[in-house]
């Protein structure tokens, strides 16, 4: 029964987007540094989820969001975005201006993630998506790697993060022989079992684990912000991090207050600016059950705030201080995935079974530890990036640096030096209330 009526609202919100459907203006004039989307969706009732959907359509799309501005008031739903692309440059691509109007646009279900980024496609002929989670080490990357090579499996894409000695890791391999998806159960049985054994190493026995995706389609990305929560990641800020104390100030500042007179949670954030900052922001917040009625995003140079009033799905603000400390840590835990501090390498090669195994072992045995990598394969080239640091966590040497690329190869590997710092959010009263006069001016009646 309780299906049936679910069905009943699906088929009820999709007559509504044909009634009323979105509204998007793309604006390059409005603003002198960036162009300006707006997104009105009425009678959408703040659908559980929208907000991320339309973050997730900008991000993939690999654009920068200056600043944000979100508000839902009865029947409807604004978002409005300041939009750069990475090179800091307005969106003048009409291609790319009519795609984002099409997609935001649609009457059927907001969007999809681009088959690059899908993972849980069940099944797949063109690979086998597996999901590694375990104790981060020294060299596990390159120990994974050597695994499945030796069992004749090519890497096609994948994404790493670390985060308070967790690691977990979405992969995407091929048979070597076919070039496609392994179907045999017993095959990919040994594959878990020899993966689970060097994930375990000597002193994670009991969470270590390599499963296959559940079923249905999920962004890449989303699935490994759920892998990392679903590993409780969060619970460790406070313990050694690569050797090294993880230093408060250098951690974003997160505070979570109430808002009793319009009954909402606001939750204010500070945190050294980022690419893909709000998108983090607002999987987490979504896939922990809350919704996002208003919020303001504002970057900086350097620094990036954000004020949200929330509320959870059956429409109550956080009512315990236990509750009101998880959202904290996983919202800290969010902007510290992605934002991992080292340096950044990039590998352009022809691609070849093994590549990945060699390249990390080079890693290894010049002792540098991946903090993050994205792996990908287009047209027989291989394409990946990796954040590094040395066994301690501190930056790594230059010697150490041109002895990797004098072994890889001239011209194979690229070297992208950061010489700034990281910014130390100030501690104290970082509370703005940046949407406190728009409640005072008006009332939520109408």
């Amino acid at each position: 029964m309780l299906h049936r009526f679910e069905e009943m609202d699906d088929e009820f919100a999709r007559l509504l987007r044909r009634i009323n459907p979105p509204r998007v203006v793309i604006d390059n004039d409005a603003c002198e540094d960036a162009t300006i989307i707006q997104a009105c969706f009425v009678d959408s009732v703040n659908k559980h989820g929208i907000l991320l959907q339309v973050v997730q359509i900008l991000t993939d799309l690999d654009l920068v969001i200056k600043k944000a501005y979100i508000s839902s008031d009865g029947g409807w739903f604004m978002d409005v975005f300041n939009v750069i692309d990475r090179k800091g440059n307005k969106i003048r691509d009409q291609e790319i201006i009519s795609y984002i109007q099409e997609r935001l646009e649609s009457n059927d279900d907001l969007v999809e993630p681009s088959l690059k980024e899908l993972v849980g496609l069940v099944p797949s002929e063109e690979y086998t998506c597996i999901e590694l989670t375990g104790r981060d080490r020294p060299g596990l990357l390159s120990e994974v790697c050597a695994v499945l090579t030796d069992l004749e499996c090519n890497v096609v894409n994948a994404e790493i993060w670390t985060h308070n000695e967790r690691a977990a890791a979405v992969v995407l391999v091929t048979d070597h022989t076919t070039g496609f998806a392994i179907e045999d159960p017993k095959r990919i049985a040994a594959i878990k079992e020899l993966l689970c054994n060097v994930l375990k190493g000597n002193s994670d026995l009991n969470s270590a684990r390599m499963t296959l995706p559940p079923p249905g389609a999920t962004h890449r990305q989303r699935r490994l912000h759920q892998i990392m929560f679903a590993d409780r990641d969060y619970e460790k800020a406070d313990k050694l991090v690569g050797g090294k104390v993880h230093a408060k100030t250098s951690r974003p500042h997160v505070i979570v207050t109430d808002c009793a007179e319009k009954d909402y949670t606001v939750i204010t954030m500070r945190s050294k600016d980022r690419p893909k900052l709000l998108f983090d922001i607002i999987c987490t917040l979504t896939d922990m059950q809350y919704v996002v009625f208003h919020g303001v995003v504002h970057t900086g140079r350097m620094e990036a705030y954000q004020e949200y009033y929330i509320r959870h799905m059956d429409g109550v603000p956080i009512s315990s201080e236990a509750e009101r400390d998880r959202v904290m840590q996983c919202l800290e835990a969010a902007i510290e995935r992605r934002g991992t501090e080292g340096l950044e390498l990039e590998l352009c090669a022809e691609d070849r079974v093994g590549l990945l195994s060699d390249i990390t072992r080079i890693f290894r045995e010049n002792g540098l530890c991946i903090k993050r990598a994205e792996i990908s394969t287009r047209g027989g080239k291989a394409r990946d990036t990796f954040y590094v640091t040395d066994v301690t966590g501190s930056p790594v040497d230059t010697k150490t640096v041109d002895s990797i690329c004098e072994q890889i190869g001239g011209g194979i590997l690229h070297v992208k030096w950061d010489i700034k710092s990281s910014p130390k959010p100030q501690q104290g009263s970082t509370i703005s209330f940046l949407l406190g006069s728009f409640f005072r001016s008006r009332t939520f009646s109408g």
